[in-house]
């Protein structure tokens, strides 16, 4: 701790932080405790080191993609895969909103936060060492169990990074640090896409998709020791209430509030954009193409629809979010179809190498559309308090409606993942009709 501290390190962090910030005053420590003022760079960079290596960890995990590959690999029942994306999304969002009130009690959270990277990294190293050592329903079932251990941990750090960044990094540098970390982590997940695609051409072995869990699993311990650096000062831990009691409290605007009961109603439907996105990757490697080197494709078209499609998405949701949802619900809707009528009419061309990346990759572009438009217009159809009670009461609603489709699909895993995919779609259409009965928010 100490060889960091030295003046000589923190002059090189001040002179990287003017050269980032960009700006004249890039000491400016708007919204910031006088004494945290003096440690904003180092805090700046330190963030950066830590979040790009657990956007990285997340990368290499994905529900959709890797752990889906994995479980496929060591031969886990289709009802178990059909569940990781639910547990993952939903097991991250619940807990917040009961654990928010005591995560804010504490003055220091940084400690919280090092707690929760260190066993979101001992989840994803157990489910590596499952992949290693066992197979089938067994296999499932422990990578199952790992996967909600680590969506509970993923909340603690949720709630704590978004406090924590609000108390060392002035406002008006936030969006760029979050700007940055997902820029490189983005780029260091495509070098990992594009070297499973030259190294893995025969690779089907699960021990050797178990690898890239074990990196995973390692970033978290890595952004822990980086972590260990952050200076924090005391915050305040007046104010922190229940937020599950208050999301159930609030309930009563589903069926008060008009609009936003089409709202999480149509967000329900628009679920599929994320709940199909497995089964593309279970169809590549039912049609043949089950190496390494296919999960560096998808990895790669996952990586690159986001980054290439969410700013326009975002530009677009600014204008009419509404319109975004809709024409993101379409086209996820349009895919499934698409799928379906590939695997029964032309199945040829299902065993081409190419295709299902191909899927992937307009998936990924719809998911970006389906994201930037519910955020959007979340965050323009209310303000102040009632935007705080609209985010909680959806975030619950969708997080017990994500559990209940993963159990659906899972009930349906005797059916073919086409079959799946595309009622899922159908569901999707249904949110592109609903969307279509949203009023407009932007520019009223």
């Amino acid at each position: 701790m100490a060889l960091i501290k030295t003046q000589d390190v923190d002059e090189r962090l001040e002179h990287l932080y003017q050269l980032v910030a960009n700006e004249e005053d890039a000491r400016s420590c708007r919204e910031l405790a006088p004494e945290a003022c003096r440690w904003v760079p180092r805090n700046f960079f330190v963030y950066l080191m830590a979040h790009t290596l657990t956007n990285l960890g997340d990368a290499l995990s994905s529900p959709k993609t890797v752990l889906t590959w994995v479980m496929t690999a060591v031969g886990a029942p289709m009802a178990m895969i059909s569940l990781l994306v639910p547990i993952r999304e939903s097991g991250s969002m619940l807990p917040q909103l009961a654990l928010g009130g005591w995560v804010r009690s504490r003055e220091m959270r940084k400690p919280i936060w090092l707690v929760g990277s260190a066993l979101q990294g001992a989840s994803i190293l157990a489910c590596a060492l499952a992949a290693f050592t066992l197979t089938g329903k067994t296999a499932g079932m422990v990578i199952l169990g790992c996967v909600v251990a680590f969506s509970l941990a993923r909340s603690l750090n949720s709630i704590v990074s978004k406090d924590v960044v609000g108390k060392t990094i002035p406002k008006g540098r936030r969006g760029r640090l979050g700007g940055w970390s997902a820029g490189v982590s983005g780029l260091l997940t495509l070098g990992v896409g594009l070297s499973l695609m030259v190294m893995g051409r025969q690779s089907r072995d699960a021990a050797d998709y178990a690898l890239l869990l074990l990196a995973a699993g390692s970033m978290w311990f890595v952004a822990m020791l980086v972590f260990t650096f952050l200076q924090e000062t005391p915050g305040e831990t007046a104010g922190g209430k229940n937020g599950w009691r208050a999301a159930w409290r609030n309930l009563g605007l589903v069926i008060s509030d008009r609009p936003f009961r089409l709202f999480v109603l149509t967000r329900a439907l628009l679920l599929c954009s994320a709940l199909t996105a497995p089964y593309y990757v279970v169809l590549a490697r039912n049609n043949g193409t089950g190496t390494a080197a296919m999960l560096g494709v998808f990895m790669l078209a996952g990586g690159l629809a986001s980054s290439l499609s969410a700013p326009v998405w975002g530009t677009m949701a600014d204008r009419s979010a509404r319109l975004v949802m809709i024409r993101a619900a379409i086209l996820t809707g349009a895919l499934g179809i698409a799928a379906f009528a590939v695997t029964h009419l032309l199945p040829d061309l299902g065993r081409s190498f190419w295709l299902w990346p191909m899927f992937f990759f307009v998936l990924g572009v719809a998911h970006a559309g389906v994201r930037a438009g519910r955020k959007t217009y979340l965050l323009d159809l209310a303000g102040g308090v009632k935007r705080t009670d609209y985010v909680s009461v959806s975030n619950t609603l969708i997080a017990i409606v994500l559990l209940g489709m993963g159990a659906i699909t899972g009930a349906l895993s005797f059916l073919p993942p086409e079959v799946i995919i595309a009622g899922l779609s159908v569901l999707g259409l249904g949110g592109a009709l609903l969307a279509g009965r949203l009023p407009e928010v932007q520019g009223r």
